[in-house]
């Protein structure tokens, strides 16, 4: 759709384009912090909420699952009515969501906020598409870059500043926390981000949107709860399968209607889908660091751990999420150079170097920093080449529903990854002062499926196309 007179004179107003990249990049980071924020009290939950660990498990799913199902419904909705509008109201729901669990004594109400935070993931894909839409061309990809990597440095970086937070106050300042990041954010976006001038038009599609929500929900409650509830039980069949059958009966219908919440046949071109599976292995092979690398460092000695405390280990993780941060102007110079694909499997290439180094040395904890270093290149190039490889291949109308679902894709993967590793840790462990640790045979298989992951998305990426989509188009800029 094109611009109008009043729309170019918008743009030529526009906030310095550095001050608009921060901004976006820096809801980014705390939209990504709220998967982490929890971390140092998740063991303590069930006597802080004065709940069972099955109930304040829900704590962290509920957010998982707000994050999955809002996500691509947030990117269409800010392809039709503007993507600065969306990103405000995702931050206001982030305030509201912290405000609630903050107050919240009862588990209830934590839940409910938390659902809240996670709707805020939605904000990184669409100032993704707000940069297309609004930066010099020679700028778009190395601002790109930026944004995606903060879908990993957020949480590397928040996990020592939650435990930190934690151990010097009330828990519930967490949740405070992010409520003032959220306040700031607000006003940064309202003083700087400039208004959405290019909307796809059309209508809300309210059964597209309840078809997906229920078919995400349904297999991600399976992915996420079946170690507890069992994988052959009725409820995780139920959920998974019943999952599955929503979601094929909401693709027919997105293929005949009109305005479909999203466009399947723009996300079944090959750079498109196979981008999407490629996030999928991705996201696994990045959640399972995260998973593992912070239990191995706190599990005592005695069971082959380092015995670190929270916010020890935690240090240990975080430089991985500063390598992305680095990596994320140079990963879009390069993909002038050599193209979003290479970045890709070069990105995949260091995250299965990284899980064979620490598959085979990891007697030290400066060998778990070496492979935590590996694991931020190869998501800061990995995750940096996804959005460009999809915005090369979309109409301009599409980006941000498109990278909605690539998104999507990418939690998928983590979910799995976070229930499948669960599975192992429990499954190989061992008792000791009547808890269940896991042992080294666990970690084992841990890294060897983080790597397995890694080297699927290595695999796939091998056959995505490398030419650039004649369809990309950058909207011509006002001089």
């Amino acid at each position: 759709m094109g611009m109008g007179d009043a729309a170019r004179r918008r743009l030529t107003r526009m906030p310095p384009q550095g001050a608009i990249v921060a901004v976006l990049a820096i809801a980014g980071l705390s939209s990504s912090f709220m998967f982490t924020l929890v971390v140092p009290i998740q063991s303590k939950l069930p006597e802080l909420l004065n709940a069972s660990r099955e109930d304040t498990a829900w704590v962290v799913t509920a957010t998982l699952l707000a994050a999955a199902v809002c996500t691509p419904i947030s990117g269409r909705l800010g392809d039709m009515y503007g993507k600065r509008r969306v990103v405000i109201a995702l931050l206001v729901t982030l305030v509201i969501g912290s405000v609630i669990a903050a107050l919240s004594p009862h588990i209830v109400g934590v839940i409910v906020g938390r659902a809240l935070q996670g709707a805020v993931t939605g904000v990184v894909p669409l100032g993704i598409s707000i940069l297309r839409d609004v930066l010099h061309e020679d700028r778009v990809d190395s601002a790109i870059a930026l944004i995606s990597a903060t879908l990993g440095v957020g949480g590397a970086l928040g996990l020592p500043i939650s435990a930190l937070v934690t151990e010097l106050s009330d828990w519930h300042m967490i949740f405070w926390l992010s409520a003032i990041l959220g306040v700031i954010q607000i006003a940064l976006v309202v003083w700087i981000v400039p208004v959405s001038v290019l909307r796809s038009g059309g209508r809300i599609d309210f059964v597209g949107v309840a078809g997906l929500a229920i078919g995400l929900i349904g297999i991600l409650l399976a992915i996420s709860r079946g170690n507890e509830w069992g994988w052959t039980s009725a409820a995780t069949l139920v959920c998974g399968i019943g999952g599955i059958v929503v979601l094929l009966a909401w693709g027919w219908y997105e293929l005949r209607i009109d305005d479909p919440l999203l466009d399947l046949r723009v996300a079944a071109r090959r750079p498109v889908l196979l981008t999407n599976l490629t996030s999928v292995a991705m996201g696994f092979s990045l959640f399972s660091s995260n998973v593992v690398y912070p239990q191995l460092l706190e599990l005592p000695a005695s069971v082959g751990g380092f015995g670190l405390s929270l916010l020890a280990a935690s240090l240990v993780v975080m430089p991985s999420g500063l390598v992305m941060m680095v990596l994320s102007p140079i990963a879009g110079r390069l993909s002038h150079r050599v193209g979003p694909r290479v970045l890709l499997l070069t990105g995949a290439a260091a995250l299965v170097l990284a899980y064979a180094f620490t598959y085979f040395f990891r007697t030290d904890v400066w060998q778990l920093l070496v492979a935590n270093l590996l694991i931020g290149v190869g998501i800061g190039f990995g995750f940096a080449a996804m959005p460009m490889l999809i915005m090369r291949s979309v109409p301009q109308s599409e980006t941000g529903a498109s990278n909605g679902l690539n998104a999507l894709f990418r939690s998928v993967g983590t979910s799995s990854a976070a229930a499948v590793v669960g599975a192992v840790l429990a499954t190989f462990s061992v008792q000791q002062d009547g808890v269940q640790l896991p042992t080294p045979a666990a970690f084992d298989v841990a890294f060897l499926l983080g790597g397995v992951g890694a080297v699927v998305a290595l695999g796939i990426g091998l056959f995505i196309p490398s030419r650039r989509s004649p369809e990309e188009r950058h909207p011509s800029l006002p001089e």
